[in-house]
């Protein structure tokens, strides 16, 4: 499965910006899809997840209120809309899915697509 991730560049503090994830070869509904982020100097870290028809949805606290994922199984995508951005929102943000819903760590995400730069000036 290879997932392609989109959207990310330049933002001021307080501004939106939507990255998207999709899969050209492989039918995305049949996994719960993620997005994680990694700033420079850090470890990679969970941000939000959803499940396959989108009736459940994870946030980590430091984005709760914020950021919105969402997925549109007709289209083979998958959405995270950030708002309010914060110099600290900047990172690479990856997607990932698996298939079995295993849990948000990030050990059990079967597959990562190469992620997009989000970068929030101050």
């Amino acid at each position: 499965v290879q997932l392609q991730a989109s959207g990310g560049g330049l933002v001021q503090t307080g501004g939106s910006l939507t990255v998207s994830c999709t899969s050209s070869g492989e039918t995305l509904s049949r996994f719960v899809m993620a997005w994680f982020r990694q700033a420079p100097g850090k470890e990679r870290e969970f941000v939000s997840a959803i499940t396959w028809r989108g009736g459940t949805t994870h946030y980590a606290d430091t984005v709760k209120g914020r950021f919105t994922i969402s997925r549109d199984n007709g289209n083979n995508t998958a959405y995270l809309r950030m708002s309010n951005l914060k110099p600290e929102d900047t990172a690479v943000y990856y997607c990932a899915a698996d298939s079995t819903g295993r849990g948000l760590a990030l050990g059990s995400w079967e597959y990562w697509g190469q992620g997009t730069l989000v970068t929030v000036s101050s």
